[in-house]
């Protein structure tokens, strides 16, 4: 039965609204965190090991969260929009907060603390959102379509990053009239994240509630658009090794997100200033932006697995160009491959791991993925890129070099990723196991039929 006009109108809807909560939440992100490990570090006098402490212990919080408390709650209650909505206000008011208490201290350091300490509160909520999101496309959109929406929301989401990024480079210092670190001291960068965060709730109240009843998903015996019965809940084998290549993948190239900035705006290393770091920044936002656009025509000729293995190794190509170049025009060339590598990677990686869960679990399965990714962005930075930093300047090292060695070290976490990954594709689907299982006289590997 084709789509009538209407459904498709209300598709085009949903996506508006959906894509719109996108733009407003990236812009934030960016606005916020590309200059915030810049703040720490050279405004308030934070070692590199510690300036990832904002990223670590946040998002460690965010996982346990997003795992233990609100999976569960999105599985059985099946309220996806509205836990999204409650996580995000709650977010934006704490974020406020946040700014406020960082000016009490009378110490730089302490002041530090503070903030990281708010943002481990804040990301309570946020995983409110975060793991609701994920499980939110997978109920309002079919497999076959989930590669291309996700890619198309990256890219509309890569716009909002620019804007975000772009403001953020302006407000650091005051459009130059005052000192580096004004937008977040002076409480600007704060407020105007905060903000955002409340606007972008409005178009999530046009967006269905989602939950696996949406699409009749969920009855005993049917099956999923995997075509996984929809009544399962285990881990499969395939499942928990293609989380394993993730996790070596996601830290490999997030390993590095913290404290690229820093490299980027050492006096010994490119000494860029802050507006300079925006559009090299916003070179990333800008091959999301394009690849994003055609990730729904990749995805129609080449498997995800495949996809997500080519873009792993353009995220390779890019961390050694960083270690490697000596040329500016060579870094906005290789954050270029950065932001190709982030699109076909988060596109392609959810897809395949969608097909992979079964339809009741999408709340814990999906918080489980999303781990592989949010964990990489702090803990990986601080127990691989941050030590090896600090570790090196502090044995005679200058600390250009010493950055550059952090390169490599990502570099190599991703390959290991893709050796994992690459063993991962090789594995027997799931699925066909669980057919095996419902089909009499289906033989399985290694039997006689």
């Amino acid at each position: 039965m084709k789509p009538s006009v209407h459904d498709h109108a209300r598709s085009r809807k949903t996506f508006f609204n959906i894509s719109s909560f996108q733009v407003l939440a990236m812009f934030r992100r960016g606005l916020f965190y590309s200059y915030l490990s810049i703040y720490l570090r050279f405004y308030l006098g934070l070692s590199v090991t510690e300036t990832t402490f904002f990223a670590f212990f946040p998002m460690v919080i965010n996982i346990v969260f997003q795992t233990f408390v609100w999976g569960p709650l999105s599985d059985r209650y099946q309220k996806r929009r509205t836990l999204i909505i409650l996580g995000e206000i709650s977010a934006a008011l704490i974020t406020v907060a946040v700014w406020y208490a960082h000016t009490l201290p009378g110490s730089p350091r302490a002041a530090a603390y503070v903030i990281i300490l708010g943002l481990v509160v804040v990301e309570i909520f946020w995983s409110m959102s975060n793991v609701s999101w994920s499980a939110l496309i997978s109920d309002l959109y079919p497999e076959y379509e989930r590669a291309s929406v996700q890619g198309r929301l990256l890219s509309v989401g890569a716009l909002g990053r620019i804007v975000g990024v772009w403001i953020g480079g302006i407000a650091y210092d005051g459009l130059s009239r005052y000192y580096e670190g004004w937008g977040f001291h002076s409480g600007l960068l704060f407020f105007v994240a905060s903000g955002v965060m409340l606007l972008s709730t409005i178009p999530m109240f046009f967006v269905p509630e989602g939950g696996i009843r949406l699409s009749g998903e969920g009855q005993p015996g049917s099956a999923d658009a995997g075509g996984r019965r929809a009544g399962a809940t285990g881990y499969s084998r395939k499942f928990i090794m293609f989380l394993l290549a993730m996790m070596l993948i996601n830290f490999g190239r997030n390993s590095v997100a913290v404290t690229k900035a820093q490299y980027l705006v050492l006096e010994g290393g490119f000494d860029v200033s802050s507006r300079l770091l925006s559009h090299i920044v916003n070179m990333q936002s800008l091959a999301v932006f394009v690849l994003g656009l055609s990730m729904g025509w990749l995805s129609k000729r080449y498997r995800d697995d495949r996809i997500l293995l080519w873009g792993a190794a353009v995220s390779t190509v890019g961390l050694l160009g960083f270690a490697f170049t000596r040329s500016l025009a060579l870094v906005f060339a290789c954050n270029f491959l950065s932001g190709a590598a982030f699109v076909t990677i988060r596109s392609s990686s959810y897809a395949y791991a969608s097909r992979l869960i079964p339809a009741m679990s999408r709340g814990r399965q999906f918080a489980l993925f999303n781990a592989t990714f949010f964990l990489s962005w702090g803990t990986a930075g601080t127990l691989v890129t941050g030590p090896i930093v600090d570790l090196l300047v502090r044995s005679g090292s200058t600390e250009a070099y010493a950055y550059r060695v952090s390169f490599y070290a990502a570099a190599a976490l991703v390959i290991v990723g893709i050796a994992v990954l690459a063993l991962v594709t090789r594995m027997e689907d799931p699925r066909m196991e669980d057919l095996r299982m419902e089909t009499p006289g289906v033989a399985t590997p290694g039997t006689k039929a």
